[in-house]
């Protein structure tokens, strides 16, 4: 995957420069476009010999749902003259990276059994806030095998109150 990153990088960086001020916004539709280009049978259409750049381009802005800015357009025309369509997902990543950075503030990827209505979420985030010291960006994962509580990825960090793993200590210290 390194190759992946590496060539996504410099997109990425330049994207961000582009829209140093609208970095919030343009993460919106980055998102979204990153999304569309996870799908394998877009990346086998893209990849297809006969298929134009034009055709491409008119197929993922066809499926997005909000219309895209005169920097998001000529983002994605690089992107797909390119060949790199491929690393948008990679792209999003990085970029949302370096808005994070700039804003002082990190995503946090909780992954819950339940689903958390969004006045929980915003509890929890405000607790989560003073635990990590920084702004985060919660998004909620459903995982039912946690059985209960929460498991949060912060950057490298993880914060673990599931029961999931409440049980797995306890059975660790049975068997010591």
């Amino acid at each position: 995957m390194a190759e992946i990153a590496t060539i996504a990088r410099p997109y990425a960086e330049a994207l961000f420069k582009a829209v140093r001020t609208d970095a919030s916004q343009a993460t919106v539709w980055l998102d979204e476009l990153a999304a569309i280009a996870a799908n394998d049978q877009l990346i086998q259409f893209a990849d297809h010999p006969k298929v134009t750049d034009d055709q491409v381009f008119d197929v993922i802005t066809g499926v997005v749902k909000q219309s895209l800015p005169e920097a998001g357009k000529n983002f994605l025309r690089t992107v797909i003259e390119n060949g790199r369509l491929a690393a948008l997902p990679e792209v999003a990543l990085q970029f949302r990276a370096l808005v994070n950075a700039q804003q002082g503030s990190s995503d946090a990827i909780v992954y819950s059994a339940f689903d958390i209505d969004a006045a929980a979420l915003n509890e929890l985030a405000g607790v989560l806030e003073k635990r990590f010291g920084r702004k985060l960006h919660p998004k909620v994962v459903l995982q039912p095998e946690l059985i209960g509580g929460v498991r949060v990825v912060v950057g490298d960090e993880v914060m673990d109150t599931s029961i999931k793993a409440r049980l797995e200590q306890m059975r660790v210290a049975l068997t010591a």
